[in-house]
């Protein structure tokens, strides 16, 4: 089972509505991504507590279609 690159980055933005996103797929599957988002949400933010709000918008997803995502997450300023 996998997600489109398209509708991963529309769950995102939906829970950031002011992140600048770019997602990539590393292995051309649909189940392995890279995240980059960059948003005011992050700002103050440990990178670890940072991870963990992106995890929780996206549980649903990371316990069934979504294999793997690398997240890199940077404060907007």
């Amino acid at each position: 089972m996998a997600i489109a690159q398209s509708d991963l980055q529309a769950r995102i933005e939906a829970a950031f509505p002011d992140a600048e996103v770019t997602i990539t797929d590393l292995a051309g599957d649909g189940d392995h991504y890279r995240a980059r988002i960059v948003s005011a949400a992050f700002n103050g933010l440990p990178r670890v507590r940072q991870h963990q709000l992106v995890n929780k918008a996206l549980a649903d997803l990371l316990s069934g279609p979504l294999h793997a995502l690398a997240l890199e997450t940077v404060a907007k300023g």
